[in-house]
């Protein structure tokens, strides 16, 4: 257990640190966007004054850029999310970009159950300890963060402007509302904090990423994407179906069962929706390694409607390798692993707090009809985790529609991007901006400048700086 005692001790920080060095695809920034990863003590849990518990945080440390004379520095503070933090440091070039340009100190923060800041250490996820999960929450994350901008701040009024995209992009709008004597302004890109129950239709989502798959080469596409869900089950009636399956796609564990299928259908499910969120102009590697406009590589293999099981079993396992082995080394393929995000984390996330109700009608879109059951989402909850999840707490904690009384926050949603249906669309007032890129994919606007960057994301990204810079003046 990597837990200690408290006491009434000063947090103590910056326990280790270690040199990284920042690769960014299509950048060439190694020399000026390194880091320091550095680890900050923490209560286990915040909001008890009984436990007194402690474990570490990682945050990775840049101020290559600071002005050394200017007591007003600011602090570009990145809120992490679903994952190791350096995939995000990663693949957020527009922080970067904006901290050089406003000598902003960099900070990214690991969120807490993510990469490698454990509460319980390796048994942080144990089955047998359930109660291990309990400080798994929004609220205890957003602590972590306001006591480590108070420890970097040392008692100096400096502005401070939170980043993120997706899941972190929620947190930095929620970060704002919850600590404006910390936060001076977030940029919340592709953050659907309006996706839980009672405000988004749970359709919305896939059918979004239906109309990403129709419109990147022709209808065709979905057609045959959506043709393919019965011919998949009814191979997988029989164990000679499934081994042409198996066969057809290389599994690495051949499908013996039926709920070998299940996986398997929900995995292919999951591909699509990663590639409409990914559908960046140039070649990338956030969940995968792929191609420039990836749906479009894939429908490609997909333009022709298909009329015999064969040749469209043929064609879905050749358009699935766009996604799953673009590079050709993978030599089989494993449906245990979707994408370089942490699931496993967000999986008991979405058990507790982020209840976000997503279903599906066939009629209408290219996946399979799939309905919103809370009852039967609960029970899965109890029985993986023994948590009950609660679908209203985010609405009752930050407001859901209501952010009249919101200041200082930018909500930027590609409309390409199946998240942008819970997204803030429409501003509450007039210090809250909204920014739509018509042409941009899953926060597309939050990575580095690209020669192949759309129109509406290159003045996505000048709005946003703007802003930025306005709210530092201002400060």
């Amino acid at each position: 257990m990597i837990l200690s005692g408290m006491g009434g001790a000063t947090v103590r920080a910056a326990l280790s640190a270690v040199l990284g060095i920042l690769v960014i695809a299509g950048c060439d920034c190694s020399q000026r966007y390194t880091y320091e990863i550095k680890e900050f003590q923490v209560p286990l849990d915040h909001f008890s004054f009984l436990i007194n518990e402690t474990f570490n945080i990682r945050y990775l440390y840049n101020d290559s850029f600071v002005d050394k004379s200017n007591d007003r520095t600011p602090i570009f503070f990145y809120t992490g999310n679903e994952g190791d933090i350096e995939l995000f440091a990663q693949n957020t070039g527009f922080l970067w970009e904006q901290a050089e340009r406003q000598r902003a100190l960099v900070i990214f923060a690991e969120h807490r159950y993510y990469g490698k800041s454990l509460p319980f250490g390796s048994s942080t996820f144990n089955t047998s300890m359930p109660e291990h999960l309990a400080y798994f929450t929004v609220e205890q994350a957003l602590e972590d963060y306001a006591m480590l901008i108070t420890f970097l701040r040392n008692d100096r009024q400096l502005p401070v402007v939170a980043f993120g995209g997706s899941y972190g992009g929620m947190l930095a709008a929620w970060f704002r509302m919850k600590y404006p004597h910390l936060v001076a302004g977030a940029l919340a890109a592709s953050a659907p904090i309006l996706q839980f129950s009672g405000i988004t239709d749970c359709d919305i989502f896939y059918k979004i990423v239906t109309s990403v798959f129709e419109n990147a080469y022709n209808k065709n596409c979905s057609a045959n994407i959506a043709k393919s869900w019965k011919l998949f089950e009814t191979l997988g009636a029989s164990e000679a179906g499934k081994k042409q399956i198996s066969d057809a796609f290389h599994l690495c564990n051949a499908l013996k069962t039926d709920e070998d299928l299940k996986k398997f259908l929900n995995y292919v499910e999951e591909v699509y929706t990663n590639l409409a969120m990914v559908n960046y102009p140039y070649n990338s590697s956030f969940l995968a390694p792929l191609p420039a406009y990836p749906v479009r590589q894939v429908c490609y293999y997909l333009k022709e409607l298909q009329t015999t099981d064969a040749s469209l079993l043929h064609a879905m396992s050749s358009a699935l390798a766009v996604y799953t082995n673009y590079t050709q080394s993978a030599k089989c393929l494993d449906i245990s692993v979707n994408s370089n995000a942490d699931e496993s984390g967000w999986d008991i996330q979405s058990c507790n707090q982020m209840v976000m109700p997503i279903c599906s009608n066939s009629s209408e879109t290219m996946f399979r009809t799939s309905s919103w059951n809370f009852k039967d989402y609960a029970e899965k909850c109890y029985k993986n985790y023994r948590l009950t999840p609660k679908p209203y707490d985010i609405i009752l904690r930050y407001g859901g529609r209501n952010l009249e009384a919101t200041s200082n926050i930018i909500f930027s949603n590609g409309l390409l991007d199946p998240w942008s249906g819970g997204g803030v669309l429409q501003t509450p007032n007039d210090k809250v901006f909204v920014i739509i890129l018509p042409e941009g994919a899953h926060h597309l606007d939050l990575r580095h400048t690209d020669p192949a960057d759309p129109p509406s994301v290159r003045d996505a990204r000048d709005k946003e700086a703007a802003i930025i810079a306005r709210w530092i003046q201002d400060f």
